[in-house]
């Protein structure tokens, strides 16, 4: 550690790349505790920009390729001599921005940005966060999971650009190799999500518990005209056309739909809340005043949008795979056992939302421990204490 570590600050890290809005509100905590944190957003796509937050820095796009590439080259050496520990977050982005990327991988080969970090003098540690099924799991083994083949509604699956066995093991592979500490929670547990560097870390995955909180008061122009008495049921879908083959998409939008339809004929007095392509920082004004929220039922596990709903203190129904809930239980039973998400499945999710739909006292207490479990396992506080152990122990292994 340099001078400045010694004298009381723990650290100094560098989150490469933007992963929702967990790295800034961790960012923000770990400034608490002494640490030096900082966000850059290399991310090049505008309509990405609803997900974030904030960040520290940011790369402007020029069109002279040359003036893209000495800003993304300038931000990467000065980085070396500031900060000790780099965490990436995103399959495929582990890089100081795509000018930069693209020229070591036409002059050296691919990735040799990151290598160099490794190979400095002091070397620096590298920390990076898993996104999902296509992160080190072939297509191959996340297929044999069941009781429903989530490849079968996923619209990527054969689209080999973006998922395949080679493209999936090969990032898997040259991931764990360059990282030091792979975060991830539960999901896709096989082929290189099963080395000994990848560690369950649900609190990496945080938000702001100030910012989605039960109380949350929704201006005007998003009050919902239904009336109070109407059971609310929300469910999203980001990119949704992107996302959605033959109306079908691993959020289950072409389940829901009929089921509320088919409860509303039945007599119950509830509707449907669809939303999509909702800049986050709004979206959490729908999800207040819904009363309960549905999300994936064949995949296994959750993610933003159902952490997002416990924190505001909401009931939410998800497919929670077994086999994933047990092996998450060895590195951290206290957070299988405190989960409120009622986990259901294509056959079971109609008894399950009738039940839930019919017994409001139900949903309140099952949304009371919802925001409770939030706090205590999702929130940036929570975040912070945890990595704040993580990057020291880190540090301090030479």
């Amino acid at each position: 550690m340099d001078a400045e570590t010694s004298r009381g600050r723990r650290g100094r890290v560098l989150y490469v790349g933007q992963s929702y809005y967990h790295a800034w509100y961790l960012s923000r905590e770990l400034r608490k505790l002494g640490w030096k944190a900082d966000v850059l957003n290399w991310d090049p796509v505008e309509q990405n920009q609803v997900f974030y937050h904030g960040e520290d820095f940011r790369f402007r796009y020029f069109r002279n390729a040359k003036l893209h590439l000495l800003e993304n080259l300038s931000f990467y050496l000065q980085s070396l001599y500031k900060y000790d520990i780099f965490h990436f977050s995103n399959a495929h982005g582990m890089h100081f921005g795509n000018a930069l990327h693209a020229f070591c991988k036409r002059h050296f080969h691919e990735y040799s940005e990151v290598e160099m970090l490794k190979n400095l003098p002091g070397r620096r540690k590298i920390v990076y966060s898993r996104n999902g099924c296509l992160d080190g799991s072939s297509q191959t083994s996340f297929s044999q999971w069941g009781p429903h083949c989530t490849c079968d509604i996923c619209k990527w699956r054969d689209v080999p650009t973006v998922c395949s066995d080679e493209r999936n093991l090969s990032w898997g592979k040259l991931r764990n190799r360059l990282a030091d500490y792979v975060v991830t929670v539960a999901e896709s547990l096989s082929d290189y999500n099963l080395a000994p560097n990848v560690h369950d870390v649900p609190e990496f995955y945080c938000l702001d518990h100030n910012f989605w909180r039960p109380d949350l008061v929704v201006p005007p122009e998003y009050r919902l005209t239904l009336p109070a008495e109407t059971v609310k049921v929300y469910h999203s879908v980001g990119y949704f056309q992107l996302r959605t083959l033959a109306e079908k998409n691993i959020k289950c939008t072409h389940i829901y739909r009929p089921l509320i339809d088919r409860l509303q004929r039945e007599g119950l007095n509830v509707e449907l809340l669809f939303l999509y392509d909702v800049p986050n920082k709004n979206v959490r004004y729908y999800q207040v005043q819904a009363d309960i929220v549905v999300d994936m039922l064949t995949y296994g596990w959750f993610g933003a949008n159902v952490r997002e709903a416990m924190m505001l203190g909401k009931p939410a129904v998800c497919f929670l795979r077994p086999e994933w809930l047990e092996s998450m239980r060895r590195e951290m039973p206290d957070y299988v056992d405190e989960l409120p998400v009622v986990s259901a499945t294509p056959e079971t999710v109609y008894d399950v939302l009738r039940n839930l739909i019919e017994n409001p006292e139900k949903r309140k207490e099952i949304g009371l421990r919802s925001r409770e479990f939030a706090v205590k396992w999702h929130s940036a506080v929570a975040a912070a204490k945890r990595f704040d152990r993580i990057y020291s122990e880190l540090l301090s292994s030479g």
